[in-house]
C-alpha cells in the first residue's frame, strides 16, 4: 500500500495527516489575514476571490516598476476567456501557471488549451501568447517539498527595505474558489505528475491538494492554505525571470543537501573573498584563486571574473545571507538565478541594458560596454516558517563576512531596533502577512541575532563596508565607507494603544537574550528609485 500515490484509502491519508499534526506539535498557523489594497472576483460558483497587494513597507525603496506588475497581477482574472490555466507538474513544488491565450492556436478556447496544452508541461507555453504568472500555496506535508506562501511576500518588501543589488520578483496575495481550483488545476495536476515516476514530490503534492480541494481538514493546518470560511484555496501571485547560475555562485553541491551543500556554498569565489579579511581588490584575488582550485567552478566561471562582477556577486550574497538569516531560509543553495545586461559610463554615471541571449553581441550599445550577471533571487517560498532549517544561521554564514555594505548596515539597525521597540515596522509585519504569533517572534529574534553579530564584527573591526559595485565600476575601487557600529541602549517595548495589539514573544527583554539594541533614526515613508 503506497500512500503517496493512491487516494483509495481516504481515512488512512487522514490518519496520516493528523498524525504529522501531533508528531510536529503544529499549534498556531499562517492564515488570510492580510493587508493592503484589495481587488475582489467572484468564480462561476459565486464565490468570492480576493488579490491584495500588500501595504508597502515604511522606509523601503520600491523599484519604477513594481507598482505596474503588481497592478497586472490584480488584474488577472481567472475565469476570463481568454485566461488558460496550467498545473506546474515540474520541479518538486506544486502550483498554478496562468496564460494569456489571446493569440495562438486556442486563442480563446482555454478548454482545449487546458485540455490539450497543459499535459505538454513546461512546452505548453509555446501555444499561448504569454506566461503571464505563477500562483504558489503553502505545501508543507508529509512527502513533499516545503514551501511558504508568505514567504514570497516577506522577501519582496524586505528586499525593497534594504535596497539590495540581488533582485527579488514583485509578489501579490491571491486566493481561488477551492472548487475551481479542484477541478481546473488540482485534479489535472495529480494526473498529469502521475505521468511522471520521476517526479514524486510534485505527485504527492498533487494528491493533497486534490484530497485537500474536497475536504480541506486533510491538510493540517488548515489555516495555511485555506481561507478561513474554507471557500478558497490561496497563495502568491508571482513572476520568475532569468537562468539558473552554475558552480560559480550556487555551489558544487557536491555534499549532501543541508548542511554539506550550504558549506560547498561557501567555497564559492564570491564567498570566498566575502570570508577574506583583506582589501577588497585583494580580497577578489584570492576568492577567485581559491574558488576556482575546483575544476567544476572554475569551468562555470568562465570568462565572469571580472572583479567588477566580482564585487557585483559579493554584494548580492552578502543580501542573500541576511535575508536568509531573518527569515531562516531552508532551501536557498541551487536556486540562485541571473539575467545578463550590458553595463558602461554615460556622464558619470552607470547605465545598463538587459540582453536577449546573455551572450556578447546581444544588442546595440556603447563601446566599451561590459556584459555582467545579475542576481535574481526568484525562489524565495521555504522561508517564515518556524519548522525549517536556518542554514545560514546553523553553518555561521553571518559570522564569516568580512565585506558588508553600509547602506544595509543602518537598515538593518532601524529595522532591529524598532523590532525591539515593537514599533511601526513590528506592527506592519504582524498585520499585514498573515502570520502567527511564533512566525513574527522568529523574525524579531532572528533580526536581533544577525545585528548583534554583525555589530560585534564591525566593533571588532573585522567588517569592511566596501562593497559599493556601481562607485567600484566608476572608480575602479570602492573604498571604505565608515560606519558607526551602533551604541547599545536599552529598550522597552510598549503597547501601541493606537493600534490596540498586544505583545507577543517571551516577555524578555532585549538584554535578558543578550542582544544589544539601538534607537532607531526616523522611518522615512516608502521610496521609488527609479529601477526598472
Amino acid at each position: 500500500m503506497q500512500f503517496s500515490s493512491s487516494s483509495q484509502y481516504p481515512s488512512i491519508r487522514l490518519f496520516r495527516y493528523v498524525a504529522f499534526l501531533v508528531i510536529n506539535v503544529v499549534g498556531a498557523e499562517a492564515s488570510d489575514r492580510v493587508i493592503g489594497e484589495e481587488v475582489g472576483y467572484t468564480s462561476p460558483n459565486g464565490a468570492p476571490e480576493r488579490c491584495v497587494r500588500i501595504t508597502r513597507m515604511a522606509g523601503a525603496k520600491y523599484h519604477k516598476g513594481d507598482a505596474k506588475d503588481e497592478e497586472g497581477y490584480s488584474e488577472i482574472d481567472f475565469y476570463a476567456i481568454n485566461i488558460a490555466l496550467c498545473p506546474k507538474t515540474w520541479s518538486t513544488s506544486p502550483g498554478m501557471i496562468i496564460y494569456d491565450i489571446s493569440e495562438g492556436a486556442y486563442a480563446g478556447d482555454r478548454n482545449g488549451f487546458e485540455s490539450n496544452a497543459c499535459i505538454e508541461g513546461k512546452l505548453a507555453k509555446a501555444f499561448a501568447k504569454d506566461e503571464l504568472a505563477v500562483f504558489k500555496p503553502s505545501m508543507n506535508q508529509p512527502g513533499t517539498s516545503a514551501t511558504f506562501s508568505a514567504s514570497s511576500l516577506l522577501y519582496y518588501h524586505f528586499s525593497r527595505f534594504f535596497d539590495m543589488e540581488a533582485r527579488v520578483p514583485v509578489a501579490v496575495w491571491r486566493s481561488m474558489d477551492r472548487s475551481m481550483h479542484l477541478t481546473r488545476v488540482a485534479r489535472p495536476g495529480l494526473s498529469i505528475s502521475q505521468q511522471n515516476p520521476g517526479a514524486k514530490m510534485n505527485q504527492e503534492a498533487w494528491q493533497i491538494l486534490a484530497d485537500a480541494g474536497e475536504n480541506p481538514q486533510i491538510y493540517v493546518p488548515t489555516d495555511d492554505v485555506y481561507s478561513a470560511d474554507r471557500g478558497a484555496i490561496y497563495g502568491v501571485l508571482l513572476s520568475n525571470k532569468g537562468s539558473r547560475y552554475g558552480s560559480e555562485v550556487n555551489g558544487t553541491r557536491k555534499s549532501s543537501w543541508g548542511t554539506g551543500q550550504n558549506m560547498d556554498f561557501q567555497e564559492t569565489p564570491a564567498f570566498l573573498a566575502l570570508r577574506s579579511a583583506a582589501p577588497l581588490q585583494e580580497a577578489i584575488v584570492e576568492g577567485i584563486e581559491l574558488g576556482c582550485r575546483d575544476p567544476q567552478i572554475a569551468e562555470d566561471i568562465g570568462d565572469s571574473a571580472a572583479a567588477v562582477q566580482m564585487v557585483y556577486w559579493m554584494r548580492e550574497i552578502s543580501e542573500i545571507v541576511l535575508m536568509d538569516f531573518i527569515f531562516s531560509q531552508q532551501d536557498r543553495v541551487g536556486n540562485i538565478d541571473f539575467e545578463a545586461y550590458y553595463y558602461w559610463e554615460e556622464d558619470g554615471k552607470v547605465e545598463r541594458k538587459r540582453t536577449k541571449s546573455g551572450e556578447p553581441g546581444d544588442g546595440v550599445v556603447p563601446e566599451g560596454a561590459i556584459l555582467l550577471k545579475r542576481t535574481m533571487l526568484n525562489d524565495n517560498d521555504a522561508g517564515g516558517r518556524v519548522e525549517y532549517a536556518n542554514f545560514a544561521k546553523s553553518t555561521q554564514m553571518l559570522e564569516k563576512l568580512r565585506h558588508f555594505y553600509a547602506g544595509t548596515y543602518r537598515q538593518l539597525i532601524v529595522l532591529d531596533a524598532d523590532l525591539q521597540a515593537q514599533g511601526a515596522l513590528f506592527h506592519y509585519i504582524r498585520s499585514s502577512f498573515g502570520l502567527d504569533e511564533a512566525q513574527v517572534q522568529q523574525i524579531v529574534d532572528n533580526t536581533s541575532l544577525a545585528m548583534g553579530i554583525l555589530r560585534d564584527s564591525c566593533r571588532r573591526g573585522d567588517l569592511r563596508f566596501d562593497l559599493d559595485p556601481e562607485k567600484f565600476f566608476l572608480e575602479g575601487d570602492a573604498g571604505e565607507e565608515p560606519v558607526d557600529c551602533g551604541e547599545s541602549q536599552p529598550m522597552s517595548a510598549p503597547a501601541d494603544p493606537e493600534i490596540g495589539i498586544r505583545p507577543i514573544g517571551d516577555g524578555k527583554s532585549p538584554a535578558e537574550r543578550h542582544v544589544e539594541t539601538v534607537a532607531p533614526p526616523p522611518i522615512p515613508a516608502a521610496r521609488t528609485n527609479g529601477l526598472e
